[in-house]
């Protein structure tokens, strides 16, 4: 269990031209302009004001790159309406060559946190920034963790199987599980993790988790009082053989685990091996897979994993909530003023 991927890329680049080529590469002079800051607690009223009445060209633009997610571009344009100088538009994934070409881009942030569909090394070559949002700062942490908790639920009490009872009138049946009890394994204690065994705690389970570093200053609180036995990487085949419910897993690690066990996966869909979780689930030695990402996106609903009745799949959307997603947009909507503005940008963590 850890962070969903958003493969949602934003770029942002600063521009004098209304062509639409100037989405990805806008002029290279920011302009600086603290006059206009004075005014209101943030500047960007005032900054609006003076633009407008100076009739000034300049633009700075935000293109979301990639076909899905669209929240991501609605909620910041909601965000950004007020301020005509900020444009917010939609293309095609972000990928070496358009990074190569795109000579005057400034930043380009991951809507989220994972950075996977962006090409850093490219980006770092032609001097562009590359930053994502924190998790933790936004509610994407504490989306992601309902998420787990949702699909852990509807793994252990047969969700699919439900359906299908309530679709033959069928009552009393199916016979689920409780997480109460259970032991379950972390694998990566981050943001979402601790999230995820806040809200574990109270049905009453057993936690287990690794951790690259369990250094009191890589954590937000106190773990003992989340965690029952802590380990790192190394201890992930051993713990796999205590846990209950567990994530992130290749066929060693499937092997390792309790026959008749959960496995929810919530992070990256390369972190399964996919044959291996196929063979387990035939077998029976899984006891039921929850998924919110996949091997290949969007998902094959025809892929054979499917047809079995104790898994479950849903579309990439751990994080997609209003609350994170409005929250991002403000973060987006707020890089792009203050690129505009050439205020030290401060809110997001940049990577290169």
């Amino acid at each position: 269990m850890a962070a969903a991927a958003r493969l949602v890329s934003t770029t942002l680049a600063r521009s004098s031209s209304s062509s639409l080529a100037a989405a990805a590469a806008a002029s290279a002079s920011a302009a600086r302009r603290p006059d206009l800051l004075a005014s209101s607690p943030r500047g960007f009223s005032s900054m609006a004001d003076s633009i407008q009445r100076s009739g000034s060209g300049d633009i700075t633009r935000v293109l979301f790159c990639g076909p899905y997610w669209p929240a991501s571009t609605n909620f910041t344009k909601e965000y950004l309406q007020s301020y005509p100088f900020i444009q917010a538009m939609k293309n095609r994934r972000l990928d070496s060559d358009i990074i190569a070409k795109a000579s005057q881009m400034k930043i380009i942030m991951q809507y989220g946190v994972g950075l996977e569909g962006v090409d850093v090394n490219a980006a770092t070559e032609h001097k562009i920034k590359v930053a994502r949002i924190p998790g933790s700062t936004t509610g994407n942490a504490v989306s992601c963790a309902e998420m787990a908790i949702y699909l852990t639920l509807g793994v252990l009490r047969k969700q699919k199987v439900m359906d299908t009872a309530v679709k033959r009138k069928d009552l009393g049946i199916p016979v689920g599980d409780t997480i109460f009890g259970k032991s379950v394994l972390i694998l990566g204690f981050g943001a979402i993790g601790v999230e995820i065994a806040k809200r574990l705690r109270p049905f009453g389970v057993k936690i287990l988790a690794t951790k690259r570093n369990w250094s009191s200053d890589t954590l937000p609180c106190d773990i003992d009082e989340l965690v029952d036995k802590k380990g790192g990487p190394e201890d992930m085949y051993e713990f796999a053989g205590e846990a209950d419910i567990v994530g992130i897993v290749d066929h060693k690690f499937l092997s390792a685990m309790k026959k008749g066990s959960y496995l929810v996966n919530i992070a990256r869909g390369r972190l399964l091996d996919y044959d291996a979780v196929f063979n387990h689930l035939k077998s029976g030695h899984l006891g039921g897979l929850g998924i919110d990402v996949a091997w290949t996106e969007p998902y094959d609903p025809e892929d054979p994993i499917l047809k079995f009745s104790n898994v479950i799949i849903t579309p990439h959307i751990a994080g997609v909530t209003e609350y994170s997603y409005r929250t991002m947009a403000k973060v987006v909507g707020d890089v792009a003023l203050k690129l505009h503005s050439g205020e030290p940008i401060t809110e997001v963590e940049f990577v290169n």
